[in-house]
């Protein structure tokens, strides 16, 4: 695993533009180990989106990757993994995630990208990693890892 990725984002990184930010999101994407959550917090326009279509490039989705805000998901499979992208602003309550039957479409190895995370609740795993996207002048985000998840255990 590429920890260097992850002391940059938790450092925080400023992005000048769309195609840094994919970039960053592509090498952040590569990184992550095989079936990870990824909760994207952060305000309208704040990059969310764009992050996902880096993340996207970087498991082989020739597709165009939009927000699925009136599908609430998209599935889109790669040439080495499955992405799930999830926008859950519409939601009304977290139960609601449950209805979507994710499950039955995630076969490993497969990373699954919310946006609006605070809108499912529970759902999230323990491990989710979780990304604060904001806009800090006109063209410029703030991106920074607020949280990954716990290293793994030594067996000791």
């Amino acid at each position: 695993m590429d920890t260097s990725i992850f002391d940059r984002l938790s450092a925080g990184v400023l992005t000048a533009g769309a195609g840094e930010t994919q970039s960053l999101a592509e090498a952040f994407a590569r990184a992550l180990p095989a079936d990870s959550v990824v909760a994207l917090h952060g305000d309208l326009g704040a990059g969310k989106t764009t992050w996902v279509q880096g993340m996207a490039r970087a498991f082989g989705v020739d597709e165009a990757v939009t927000s699925p805000t009136f599908t609430i998901y998209t599935l889109h499979r790669g040439s080495n993994r499955l992405l799930a992208h999830i926008d859950a602003y519409r939601l009304d309550r977290a139960e609601q995630m449950e209805d979507l039957l994710l499950e039955d479409f995630l076969t490993s190895p497969w990373c699954v990208a919310v946006e609006w995370p605070e809108k499912v609740g529970s759902w999230l795993p323990a491990g989710a990693w979780h990304l604060d996207l904001a806009i800090e002048t006109a063209g410029r985000h703030r991106i920074r890892l607020t949280r990954s998840p716990p290293a793994p255990s030594t067996g000791a």
